[in-house]
């Protein structure tokens, strides 16, 4: 597995658990379903352009001619 697949995976069980804590604790039952979806999309997209940003560019070789 790849250092970007690592960390996509990491990055989403952390949000996981954030989430399962935040429901547990009862934070959800005082917001709209809405504004949770929302913070969802915005906790993804965070994830994914931390992945890429941090990710090991590939290097190729110059060609000759």
């Amino acid at each position: 597995m790849r250092f970007i697949h690592l960390f996509l995976v990491g990055y989403f069980v952390v949000i996981l658990g954030v989430g399962l804590g935040l429901w547990q604790a009862g934070v959800f039952s005082r917001v709209a379903p809405i504004w949770a979806g929302v913070g969802a999309l915005v906790a993804i997209g965070v994830g994914i352009m931390l992945s890429v940003a941090l990710g090991k560019p590939t290097v190729a070789e110059p060609v000759a001619k």
